[in-house]
């Protein structure tokens, strides 16, 4: 079992890891970033169903999960994109993502439903601005007692 100070570190590595990793995906269908599209360096048009779109969802959800930044949501959609593709461009060509090439957009889908569920933990700007809004703590030493 993990101890509470090993999750505080992997988990927000984790996150920072996968939208990294999702925001290149973006960048290379959007820009040819990397190789582009299938590493020919070609970028999917401009309004282009459903590819440019999903690759847009990569693009700014990979860098909100990222940041840390509305994490939650960012990472439904992120998710839901991730199963649509699977769904509807994968599953197809077979039940099973190892014999239908889905194995990418499962476990992205996967993995963003389940930093949906846990959320940006530590070292990210919705712990920042969660951090901020709470109301500040008063210690025994600071709280003032008012003369009999």
């Amino acid at each position: 079992m993990s101890s509470p100070r090993v999750t505080r570190i992997v988990w927000p590595l984790f996150r920072v890891v996968i939208g990294l990793l999702f925001t290149c995906h973006g960048l290379s269908s959007l820009f040819g970033m990397f190789g582009g599209r299938g590493g020919t360096g070609a970028t999917i048009p401009v309004g282009t169903w459903p590819g440019w779109y999903a690759a847009v969802i990569q693009l700014v959800c990979g860098v909100l999960v990222l940041l840390g930044l509305f994490t939650r949501p960012a990472a439904i959609l992120a998710s839901g994109s991730m199963a649509y593709a699977y769904f509807t461009v994968h599953q197809p060509d077979g039940l099973m993502p190892i014999e239908n090439g889905g194995v990418t957009p499962a476990l992205y889908s996967w993995t963003f439903l389940i930093i949906a569920v846990f959320g940006a933990g530590a070292w990210s700007l919705d712990e920042l601005i969660a951090a901020r809004r709470r109301p500040a703590t008063i210690t025994a030493e600071e709280k003032v007692t008012e003369p009999a």
